[in-house]
């Protein structure tokens, strides 16, 4: 799927959506490795963006999109509407990374 075909609002301009597939998601959990919490520790003591904890987050952020678009697809969609993230620590360092939104099949409008 072409990543153009996806959006956090609820219709893909210059498309209309002629059929709903229902919720899709992509769901990682990662935990941070002791080097990083080391590496990230001390990039605060500097303050600024802690790129170590940026980085980890935004593959963990791609890699659940990833999994919603994979998801999409198998159930024959050709976009993702009303995409949204969310995320819960289930334990000191481990985290869960969920994306999700509704998989619709459009066409040009």
């Amino acid at each position: 799927m072409n990543h153009a075909m996806t959006t956090t609002t609820f219709e893909l301009p210059g498309s209309r959506t002629v059929r709903n597939l229902g919720v899709v998601r992509g769901i990682t959990v990662r935990s941070r490795s002791i080097f990083g919490t080391i590496g990230g520790s001390l990039q605060t003591l500097v303050g600024g963006n802690i790129t170590l904890f940026t980085e980890l987050c935004e593959k963990t952020r791609a890699e659940a999109f990833e999994m919603m678009v994979k998801h999409a697809e198998q159930i024959g969609a050709n976009a993702v509407i009303g995409i949204r993230y969310d995320t819960t620590e289930l334990m000191q360092g481990v985290t869960e990374m969920v994306c999700y939104g509704t998989a619709v099949v459009v066409e040009a409008a």
